[in-house]
């Protein structure tokens, strides 16, 4: 900082003569010395005196405050004059404008010895050195903000089509990036790599993909980067990315409706679990034989309707809120759903609690969360066929739906996977959904260590090719073979179910 209040003067040695002192201010304009307080702190010592600079409000930014004439500066900073000098026998003072682009400031400068043209020149060039910083200094920062805004606009977007409001969320892109959500489907990648170097990947996403894609820094995971694009050459271009840098992975959804974000968001984090597991480092979500597509669709439909009729005296964008909610709640974590839902944990959880009274049922049983994510898939999958006054399949019941001759084929073969095991990780998998994924619990019932439970579960991951210690789709369709063979009991929904 420049000298004192009390007169004293910074002790620096002064700058050379002739044009080293040019030399020396100059230094400060390149990138590494870019610092106003270095500039006037410089300037001090330069011409032996005490500098300020302050703004037409008397804040100081930079040096010691020093006492001026209101009314000077006043007349400096509205533009009436452009510089004054005042003496005294104690001291000598030079006042010179520095636009500003947002406000003008004043350079005081204060020294004991009268000012000599080399002072006078010095104090001059510094002004015209801290314009320029100035400058670029505010206009470092608005680009910092719009960048920062237009970021919080493409989490706007994302959390839109996350909740099923594609149409806001059309609205709101138009403006920015006409046309990228034009496309009735699209696919959902996510990249992931260090946090450290995240925004150098964000920037080099949206570099490749032009204004093509959504590109959004993952609220929830530190690391992540979501990109939703509707064309096919966006997988290629973040593959070539992943090629690049040992410390990428690339996992991708399958095509989805844009109503279906959050479920091709599900897809890709899925994905990105096995891409780390390939020699590419990339993977797509695989579809396979899901249950819910071994099921009558009519009779599937018609018993979604009954599971979800309760929700259907709420205002249609209420509805439309607490089932977005909680399907994102069935497949992450609350704290997760919050981050990328943009509302808080509680939000999530009260939505969730009001579904759970609405149904009359317990989301701590993994029974229940299974059948509501597949009621909660098909109502999405296929809204256009609903039976919102219950006809069609009046007395249909889930039990129904799982005595399909496919439905079972397909149940035992999964589960029959396990019985190689010698170990019967069959029966520690079982008593561990039926506690709510509660290892301590299930270890107690087993007679067995907690420890032995989750080894267990893992090792039942590969052989059944499904995430089971994650909550989400795979854990759910596992629940769901259980509960058609018989291994568990079906859980109740509001007296009918």
């Amino acid at each position: 900082m420049a000298g004192r209040e009390d007169g004293n003067r910074q002790q620096e040695t002064p700058a050379g003569p002739g044009p080293a002192w040019a030399e020396e201010l100059l230094e400060h304009l390149r990138p590494a010395g870019r610092d106003v307080r270095r500039v006037v702190g410089w300037l001090a010592g330069a011409v032996r005196g005490s500098v300020a600079l302050q703004d037409a409000a008397g804040n100081l930014l930079a040096g010691t405050r020093l006492p001026l004439d209101e009314g000077l500066v006043t007349d400096i900073t509205a533009g009436r004059i452009a510089s004054a000098a005042w003496e005294s026998r104690e001291r000598h003072l030079r006042l010179v404008r520095v636009e500003h682009p947002s406000h003008t400031c004043v350079l005081a400068v204060s020294r004991e010895t009268p000012f000599d043209r080399r002072a006078a020149d010095i104090v001059t060039h510094t002004a015209q050195v801290i314009e320029l910083l100035l400058t670029a200094r505010e206009s470092a920062a608005a680009g910092h903000r719009l960048r920062r805004a237009t970021s919080d606009l493409r989490l706007a977007i994302l959390q839109l089509l996350m909740v099923e409001d594609t149409i806001a969320a059309r609205r709101v892109a138009a403006g920015l990036w006409p046309g990228l959500l034009d496309a009735d489907t699209a696919c959902v990648y996510v990249v992931e790599s260090d946090p450290a170097v995240r925004d150098r990947i964000a920037q080099e996403c949206l570099a490749r993909t032009g204004e093509n894609a959504l590109v959004v820094r993952c609220p929830a995971m530190d690391g992540h980067v979501i990109v939703v694009s509707p064309r096919d050459t966006t997988a290629e271009t973040l593959r070539s990315l992943v090629g690049r840098d040992p410390d990428i992975f690339l996992g991708g959804s399958v095509r989805q409706s844009l109503a279906r974000t959050a479920t091709a968001y599900g897809q890709a984090v899925s994905a990105l679990a096995v891409a780390h597991f390939r020699p590419d480092k990339t993977a797509v979500y695989a579809e396979r034989t899901h249950p819910e597509r071994l099921m009558d669709p009519e009779a599937l439909r018609g018993w979604t309707a009954r599971v979800l009729r309760p929700l259907d005296t709420l205002p249609h964008h209420t509805r439309a809120e607490l089932l977005a909610t909680t399907r994102l709640g069935l497949e992450f974590t609350a704290v997760n759903a919050a981050k990328v839902l943009g509302v808080s944990r509680n939000t999530v959880r009260a939505r969730m609690e009001r579904v759970e009274a609405l149904l009359g049922t317990d989301f701590a049983d993994l029974t229940v969360r299974a059948v509501v994510h597949l009621a909660l898939n098909t109502q999405i999958g296929l809204p256009d066929a609903q039976h919102p006054d219950g006809t069609g399949s009046r007395a249909l019941r889930l039990s129904d739906l799982l005595a399909g001759p496919a439905v079972r084929t397909w149940a035992q073969d999964l589960l029959g996977r396990l019985e190689a095991d010698a170990r019967n990780p069959r029966r520690t998998l079982r008593t561990w959904i039926a506690v709510g994924g509660n290892a301590e619990r299930a270890a107690q019932a087993l007679g067995i260590h907690p420890q032995t439970v989750r080894e267990h579960v893992r090792s039942a991951e590969p052989v059944l090719e499904r995430q089971l210690l994650a909550a989400g789709t795979d854990l759910y369709e596992v629940v769901l073979a259980h509960l058609t063979v018989g291994d568990l009991d079906l859980p109740a929904f509001h007296r009918h179910d």
